[in-house]
């Protein structure tokens, strides 16, 4: 199980936390690979993109209108964290709902 997100994410700690299996893969350093986003986007649409972050308010209007698979390419701190890879099944952030999922209290 991977999961895509920032070392120093409060989400993603916790997620790792109840996740001990879990490889972290923080985005800043790392990247997320092109054909994660493609699946990603195809499966959670723009909701994949976190525009309530520090990232996005700093934006022009002319960098937020650019399609969200350029946006997540040249600023991939901007994906709603965290991108969690199960064996191809993706979940995105850490609520109740994919808690659930992966069978976590």
């Amino acid at each position: 199980m991977k999961l895509y997100g920032l070392k120093n994410c409060d989400t993603c700690r916790k997620a790792l936390k109840l996740l001990p299996e879990a490889q972290l893969i923080d985005v800043r350093s790392e990247g997320v690979p092109a054909a994660l986003i493609e699946q990603a986007l195809a499966e959670f649409g723009d909701k994949l993109v976190n525009s309530r972050s520090t990232t996005w308010r700093q934006m022009s209007p002319e960098q937020r209108d650019l399609p969200a698979k350029e946006l997540l390419k040249t600023h991939p701190t901007l994906m709603k964290r965290p991108l969690i890879d199960a064996d191809g099944t993706l979940y995105l952030g850490w609520g109740a709902d994919v808690q659930a999922a992966l069978g976590k209290p």
